[in-house]
């Protein structure tokens, strides 16, 4: 491919990005370009590179087999100069404890988020839904058709990974230990 094609073609791609705001699965770009997935994505990965290398105050993410133009993070003090401070959310321990579960259990429902952290968990979700790092995923199968939770592409961006595959896997040691420690706590309850 000649390089004023290949030009014309990252043109189209940053258009796209830019007006769409939020993430683009590959197979949308790649038909927006006229191109197969493959190409688009070297074509892509091309341009992540390049903006990176050229120091730009943007940069391309790749989340889920999707990607999306966003502000790099070392831009933020500069924003915040011309624009009103957005709003930070804090994740309290309790919201930790409870996008982890959900991180890690997806798709679950309200009631096996509460039955592993052995407290209503109705604050909580509803907060990170607010936040929009948790969304209904659709419902189970069962009465009253619970609502089955999930993350969002948001909880992938703020925790800087491409996939859910990539959170870190505890192993078999430390599952036993997290066991061992909720024992104890339950014993300690119980003997109040």
């Amino acid at each position: 491919m000649k390089e004023v094609e290949i030009r014309r073609l990252e043109g189209i791609i940053e258009a796209v990005l830019f007006t769409m705001g939020d993430s683009v699965e590959l197979g949308k770009i790649a038909t927006a370009i006229g191109h197969d997935e493959n190409t688009t994505r070297k074509i892509v990965h091309s341009m992540m590179d390049r903006y990176e290398a050229e120091e730009r105050g943007v940069r391309i993410i790749e989340l889920d087999n999707a990607f999306q133009m966003c502000t790099k993070k070392e831009m933020y003090e500069y924003l915040i100069r011309v624009a009103k401070q957005p709003k930070k959310y804090v994740l309290t321990d309790v919201l930790l404890e409870t996008l982890s579960i959900i991180a890690y259990k997806q798709p679950v429902t309200k009631l096996e988020v509460e039955k592993i952290r052995g407290v209503k968990s109705d604050h909580a979700v509803n907060k990170l839904v607010e936040y929009n790092l948790v969304c209904e995923k659709g419902r189970l199968d069962a009465p009253g058709k619970p609502i089955l939770f999930g993350t969002t592409e948001e909880f992938l961006r703020r925790f800087s990974i491409q996939s859910v595959d990539e959170l870190p896997s505890l192993n078999p040691e430390q599952m036993e230990s997290f066991k061992e420690e909720a024992e104890e706590e339950i014993q300690l309850k119980l003997d109040i």
